[in-house]
């Protein structure tokens, strides 16, 4: 017999799908409007930039309101540009694995810098595509995998055709019929592997891959963030 305190049953497959649907039209504008934010980043100088990237080097495993706070700590005492890890760590206390995520921090810091100057959009510009950057950010940024490095390009308008692949997202997925079993762990095969079945699944109900990532988001969250 199951508890009267157990959680509601969630929707699958085809009921799943229709209740998407009807969710996308209510939240259709809001997500086209922070996905307008998402591409003005660039617009931005190389410190706003730097700041999304630090941003995704703190999300796994922490929720993203509560690193983006950290985020905000962390520039308004001039520590994310010129901080060491050691000046970071206390600012990061609510973000889990503060130690190693701020030697990220400052590892990446010094990866995109030249002569002293923060030089990221520079960077990002010599590549040909998105999926050639997304590629670099994994193989060469300490504390960026694929979810990350697409969670940051898509933050900065580079990558609405990638999917970011976080529990909240895997779940819907195999709620949707997506994906069989959500799985335990993420190789690059298997992460591009899935990312390719959102692509198609994106066309198949009319919603784009950008719109359906901040969608499925917004659903287990309540709200559009980042």
């Amino acid at each position: 017999m199951s508890s009267n305190n157990s959680s509601p049953a969630r929707p699958t497959g085809a009921t799943a799908i229709a209740e998407l649907k009807q969710l996308y039209q209510k939240q259709k504008q809001p997500i086209h409007n922070r996905l307008q934010e998402f591409k003005s980043i660039l617009q931005l100088d190389d410190h706003d930039v730097f700041a999304e990237l630090c941003f995704c080097l703190l999300t796994p495993q922490s929720s993203a309101k509560t690193c983006w706070g950290a985020v905000n700590r962390l520039k308004e005492r001039s520590l994310l540009l010129k901080g060491e890890p050691d000046e970071l760590e206390p600012l990061l206390r609510d973000v889990r694995f503060n130690e190693s995520k701020a030697k990220y921090i400052v590892e990446a810091r010094q990866q995109f810098s030249k002569s002293g100057d923060l030089r990221v959009k520079p960077h990002l510009n010599s590549f040909l595509n998105p999926f050639e950057l997304r590629e670099w950010l994994a193989e060469n940024v300490n504390g960026l995998g694929y979810k990350e490095s697409s969670h940051f390009l898509r933050n900065i308008g580079l990558g609405e055709e990638f999917a970011i692949l976080d529990r909240h997202i895997l779940r819907n997925l195999k709620d949707l019929g997506v994906l069989p079993e959500i799985p335990i762990t993420l190789t690059k095969k298997r992460y591009l592997e899935i990312e390719e079945k959102v692509r198609r699944f994106s066309k198949e109900i009319g919603i784009p891959m950008a719109d359906l990532d901040l969608l499925l988001w917004s659903k287990e969250t309540g709200w559009i963030f980042k």
